[in-house]
């Protein structure tokens, strides 16, 4: 028998018993799932240098195999991002838990009583790439929201993914969760996750985290529910009324404080009427960040040593010190630029013009619109979600960050006294 048939036997295993613990964890009580999210928090914060060494074991193969500084980033935890990652779980606890809430109820004219309350998904299987804190965020997400989760990071953060499991698992067994509940998928290999998508008699929803490439070969080879985004070419748009200040601090801001990152800003538009005025104060920011640009023909004049965008850069999420700068000559040329290239995730306008601000957030369809703020918000820790499990650009329940809400769903509870249908 090959390997890959012993991994399709295990991962069979592996979905019914994240099937079984997930109807045990519908029945958990608001007060034993935070207990289970306390148990873990504490033993990340004792077990720091346990989970510090493992990440140095990936961090020194990532350098060997070549993994660039901005995915290095991804990789690499450090005592605060420990310490942020038990954070998380901890403000989990401290929300309401959203499992049985009735959303809403009315009565019809027979008498009949109908409810929806809200229920876990059931089995979510979360495949991901360089950031081991995942491992950590998800887990608890699903575990507040009642869900069994299976997580599949990627081989550059086995060694640190491996780690946090068995500490989770620990936690869990500690606390009285469920058999099952969070399991890591310990197999490296692409034929496991192609595997892995096919099993929709036990996994009820997959949401991929990471670069483009892995998102849509996840679409295209899983027979299970996909909630994903694509990429995050995010966008802000300097307006004729911007405080240019205000402009320079918040692009600084969105593109160079981790530029690995999704919400990282990408593209730059420049109202024409400003561009003469702000073009070389962004253009001494950029140098300043060892930033390179790109830009079209009215940048480049102004910032001759920009280099020339192509058609591709306008499309391209770089997840590094790279970035594209267009002049535009109007607020709807912004608008149409980033309907054109933009990928629905974060985009910003930079104004002191409150009507072209409200124009904005109606005009652009994208997961998240900003007035005045940097693009690096789009998180669910920045907007108070707890632990985020992902970011969504699809327009269908979940859409922007997804916290305990987007892994719920409904039923329809229906209380009647005899009714029958004529």
């Amino acid at each position: 028998m090959s390997a890959n048939q012993d991994h399709q036997a295990e991962l069979l295993e592996l979905g019914r018993r994240a099937k079984t613990a997930a109807r045990q964890l519908a029945q958990l009580s608001a007060s034993q799932k935070n207990r289970c999210l306390e148990v873990i928090a504490d033993r990340l914060m004792t077990e720091q240098e346990r989970i510090l060494a493992a990440n140095a074991e990936d961090l020194e193969l990532g350098r060997i195999k070549g993994l660039n500084n901005a995915l290095l980033d991804r990789l690499k935890l450090t005592p605060a991002r420990i310490e942020e990652m038990a954070r998380g779980l901890r403000a989990l606890v401290g929300l309401p838990d959203p499992i049985g809430r009735v959303d809403s109820s009315w009565l019809r004219p027979n008498g009949l009583e109908i409810r929806r309350v809200r229920v876990p998904i059931g089995v979510i299987a979360i495949i991901y790439e360089a950031r081991p804190n995942v491992t950590v965020d998800a887990a608890g997400l699903c575990l507040k929201a009642g869900n069994a989760v299976v997580l599949r990071g990627g081989s550059e953060a086995i060694h640190s993914n491996l780690c946090l499991a068995a500490i989770m698992q620990a936690g869990l067994d500690a606390s009285g969760a469920p058999d099952g509940a969070v399991q890591v998928v310990p197999w490296t290999d692409h034929a496991c996750v192609k595997q892995l998508l096919k099993l929709d008699q036990y996994i009820d929803l997959v949401i991929p985290r990471g670069g483009e490439s892995l998102i849509r070969a996840v679409v295209e080879n899983s027979t299970i529910p996909v909630i994903k985004h694509y990429k995050g070419v995010c966008h802000i748009y300097v307006d004729q009324a911007a405080n240019q200040e205000m402009a320079l601090k918040i692009i600084d801001n969105a593109k160079c404080q981790r530029p690995g990152t999704c919400n990282a800003a990408e593209k730059v538009l420049i109202h024409r009427d400003l561009a003469t005025a702000f073009a070389p104060r962004l253009a001494e920011l950029f140098h300043q960040r060892q930033v390179e640009m790109r830009g079209d023909p009215a940048f480049c004049q102004l910032v001759p040593d920009a280099k020339p965008a192509t058609a591709e850069d306008w499309t391209t999420e770089y997840l590094d010190l790279i970035i594209t700068v267009a002049v535009v000559d109007s607020f709807e040329d912004a608008v149409a630029h980033i309907a054109t290239y933009g990928s629905a995730h974060s985009d910003a306008i930079i104004t002191q013009d409150k009507d072209a601000a409200m124009r904005f957030t109606e005009q652009v369809d994208s997961a998240a619109v900003y007035v005045n703020a940097s693009t690096r918000f789009t998180d669910g820790g920045q907007f108070g979600m707890g632990a985020e499990i992902g970011i969504s650009t699809d327009r269908i329940h979940a859409r922007g960050p997804m916290g305990l809400e987007e892994l719920t769903s409904y039923k329809y509870i229906v209380l009647g006294n005899g009714q029958v249908r004529a």
